[in-house]
């Protein structure tokens, strides 16, 4: 099935989707079989599912999880792309959307609902280096607690998890370069301060930023939690600078 998002079906579908309007949502569903799984978009401009919207920025409308379920009860499929501009399959999944806002509700129930968690494509990469990418903590430890994997260097840095970044490096061959540089600031970045002191013993430049950020790491570690607050100590007592 496939809707303008002028479509009068469309815009009731969304309008109950972001108003968390379950029975709404149910009765339309009820009413129109192969609705849940409906692409939304105009010719030649991409289109969206119905989950899609449900996980779209910014995320943490009412009754998210209980949308989401309805939605995949239906026959949404929580692995589906959508459609980009040239009609192929588009690169973000409701998975990645709803980890891009840290929407750990609605993650959850599309995990739930069997979303694939390794998926990879989307503006950063899987789920979890989507959550990592922009910050978002909760999604990032959920899609962790369900086994999302842990394949990168600066992945594990991210999140802590020494023995992992220790594997990479009892690797052949191990990090070098770039990739520890890379890993350093991710560790600033997640307020993990044993993982940015091992990159450094490891030759992690101290004041190295990524072509995707403007922050030093200094800068990248203020203003979070606990976490972030030692981890910026640390790093002013190796001398490292905002600017």
């Amino acid at each position: 099935m496939r809707l303008r998002p002028t479509d009068p079906i469309a815009a009731q579908v969304e309008t109950a989707i972001r108003r968390g309007d379950v029975e709404a949502l149910r009765c339309l569903l009820d009413q129109r079989p192969g609705l849940a799984a409906a692409r939304i978009g105009e010719p030649g401009r991409g289109a969206k599912t119905p989950l899609a919207i449900a996980a779209d920025w910014p995320g943490f409308f009412p009754n998210g999880a209980k949308v989401v379920a309805a939605l995949i009860a239906a026959g949404g499929d929580p692995n589906d792309r959508g459609e980009g501009k040239d009609g192929e399959p588009g690169d973000e999944a409701p998975l990645h959307w709803a980890a891009s806002s840290d929407d750990a509700e609605v993650a959850e129930a599309l995990i739930e609902g069997g979303a694939d968690i390794n998926m990879a494509g989307g503006s950063i990469g899987t789920p979890l280096e989507n959550a990592i990418g922009y910050g978002c903590w909760q999604v990032a430890d959920l899609l962790v607690a369900r086994g999302a994997a842990i394949d990168q260097l600066w992945v594990a840095a991210a999140l802590g998890k020494t023995a992992r970044i220790e594997a990479f490096f009892a690797a052949d061959p191990e990090p070098t370069g770039e990739e520890i540089n890379h890993a350093f600031w991710q560790a600033c970045h997640g307020g993990q301060p044993r993982a940015a002191a091992y990159l450094r013993q490891r030759g992690a430049a101290l004041n190295w930023t990524p072509d995707y950020a403007d922050e030093l790491p200094l800068k990248v570690a203020k203003g979070g939690g606990t976490r972030w607050g030692i981890t910026e100590s640390w790093l002013r007592e190796q001398g490292a600078t905002e600017s």
